[in-house]
């Protein structure tokens, strides 16, 4: 049996309360957790919204129907107590162009990790990822699942203007850029699968649980 680990918890404003677990290195069986957990407090008279991150969840709350120390008390609770299921998700494909003018930081990317353009290639399309969380920007996907070997730092200077499309990696994680936004991750490659459409339902493409494998439709030097 997975030990379960105490989380820590922070007021943030008068209506939200933060549950913490995270730790350097992400757990899934912990982000499990936090999905059922999220579930069940969302079913509480007074919670207006639950909001799963990397190893965390956000409680947004009524303080007029029910008291902070109580919410406090539920969530607590409900962590200890919960049994996580498992989260039937989709599996989604994406077709990436690696390298090139819209994958820019492939090269530097692979001289970090001491490896080939081909093996960076290669590590990032055979692993299956997991989508942890969305969040950040609309249709964001928090991926975990990335091959230790490709983790870089961000850039210690964000670039003011990376694409939508931008397949990416930003420490241990690895994401796709639904809009286009700053972001101080990698950029590798490019991929044309629309990951948000305010006119579609649902508008975001993916969910916490969906898995998804990245397709390799060219490498570009």
């Amino acid at each position: 049996m997975t030990e379960v680990v105490s989380p820590r918890l922070s007021t943030e404003g008068a209506g939200a309360i933060l549950l913490d677990t995270a730790d350097a290195v992400f757990s899934d069986d912990v982000q499990s957790r936090i999905w059922a957990v999220a579930a069940e407090m969302l079913a509480i008279k007074g919670v207006a919204e639950t909001v799963p991150g990397m190893n965390n969840l956000m409680i947004v709350f009524d303080p007029l129907l029910i008291p902070p120390a109580t919410i406090e008390h539920q969530l607590l609770d409900a962590w200890r107590t919960v049994v996580p299921d498992a989260v039937v998700g989709r599996d989604v494909d994406i077709p990436v162009i690696y390298g090139g003018p819209d994958g820019e930081d492939l090269a530097s990317l692979a001289e970090h990790a001491g490896l080939t353009v081909d093996e960076v290639v290669r590590r990032h399309s055979e692993a299956v990822y997991s989508v942890a969380a969305v969040g950040a920007m609309p249709g964001f996907v928090y991926l975990s699942g990335l091959d230790p070997a490709l983790a870089m730092p961000r850039r210690a200077v964000p670039r003011m203007k990376v694409e939508i499309g931008s397949v990416i990696i930003g420490g241990a994680q690895a994401g796709i850029m639904p809009c286009t936004a700053p972001s101080g991750w990698h950029i590798i490659g490019r991929t044309e699968v629309p990951l948000f459409d305010p006119l579609r339902d649902p508008p975001s493409a993916c969910k916490p649980g969906d898995r998804i494998r990245f397709r390799v439709i060219e490498v570009k030097a």
